[in-house]
């Protein structure tokens, strides 16, 4: 098997133990084995993937969208994955998304601040860094959709 098809068999896995195996089998419709056989590695199921519809329908159940992740990072896509929302009603406008972008920016710049201190980033503080970089990024796509619809 190639490095591709491993690599999506393994976040097809990923994505089923995240659902559960009882559950994904009710959400899929498809059998214990069925689901097994789209995230073995043996040579005879090589070949054998998960149908886009079945992977929709669980990643809707599952706590993060494993396939389509690895999906996008084979073609070198990066998704910004926000739980905040199910494609809920976004509220406030263009100018709440400034004050909270100016918001987040100082607060990655304070964690910032804090970590390159002594010289060192470490890896809990890029983790912090990283976090308040992902919030950043998701005032940013909040301020993008306002923009598109028109909700000064």
């Amino acid at each position: 098997m190639d490095s591709v098809g491993s690599y999506l068999k393994k976040h097809t896995e990923a994505l089923v133990k995240d659902v559960g195996i009882e559950p994904a089998c009710e959400v899929t419709g498809k059998s214990k084995a069925t689901l097994g056989r789209y995230y073995s590695e043996h040579e005879e199921h090589s070949d054998r993937f998960m149908p886009v519809d079945a992977v929709a329908a669980l990643e809707a159940a599952a706590s993060y969208p494993h396939v389509t992740a690895a999906l996008s990072e084979l073609r070198g896509i990066t998704l910004s994955f926000d739980n905040r929302r199910d494609n809920a009603e976004r509220s406030g406008g263009v100018n709440a998304d400034v004050v909270a972008l100016s918001q987040r920016f100082a607060m990655l710049m304070t964690e910032y601040s804090q970590s390159i201190e002594d010289g060192i980033i470490t890896v809990n503080e890029a983790k912090r860094m990283l976090k308040e970089t992902i919030a950043l990024q998701q005032v940013l796509i909040d301020m993008k959709l306002h923009l598109e619809d028109g909700s000064l």
